[in-house]
């Protein structure tokens, strides 16, 4: 079992430090190429979602990825990664890949002073640490999606079939339940 990172942007490193402590193979996707390598699964990290939606079109892994996820590809999207698969931007007419029924509302706790630590449940893994650099929220999930967890009445975590999407950064933190739980979604 093995997991692609997506290493074009953004806070990919980290997850992979999770990855190893977890004792899980992975791979990183920095080009066309590299999509050719076996893979089980994929981690889009945080940073900038604008930036990293420019480069997956621009170095032609968009469609391909897009695809792989509309497949059934298990994928955990953080922040940055949470604001790919959204379906609709609150306040962005950008949509990426849009394979996940939710309207997110960007940087919605405000610049980098909005950024901020708390410890909240998450359905089926318990309370976590979460750490949210400008973080997005969602505003509202359609029928079908699971909402996880909650941080003063918005949704923070969800999933939806093959897809966990998180506002806050699991890797930034010393708990790896959330990598788990994501390694046992790949196992199916």
């Amino acid at each position: 079992m093995r997991v692609a990172v997506l290493a074009v942007q953004g806070a990919f490193a980290e997850h992979e430090q999770m990855l190893d402590r977890l004792g899980a193979d992975y791979v990183e996707l920095r080009k066309k190429e590299d999509l050719d390598r076996d893979f089980d699964g994929l981690i889009l990290p945080g940073g900038e979602s604008t930036v990293q939606g420019k480069l997956l079109r621009e170095l032609d892994m968009f469609d391909p990825l897009k695809g792989r996820i509309e497949e059934g590809l298990p994928v955990l999207g953080t922040c940055a990664g949470l604001i790919l698969l959204a379906r609709r931007l609150c306040n962005d007419g950008r949509i990426h890949f849009g394979t996940l029924p939710v309207a997110v509302k960007r940087n919605a706790y405000g610049r980098q002073l909005g950024s901020f630590y708390t410890r909240e449940k998450v359905k089926g893994v318990g309370v976590v640490p979460m750490t949210f650099i400008r973080a997005p929220y969602i505003e509202s999930a359609e029928e079908g999606v699971e909402v996880l967890s909650r941080v003063d009445g918005h949704i923070v975590a969800v999933r939806y079939q093959n897809q966990l999407a998180l506002s806050f950064h699991p890797e930034l933190d010393e708990d790896l339940r959330i990598h788990g739980c994501f390694l046992g979604m790949m196992k199916g």
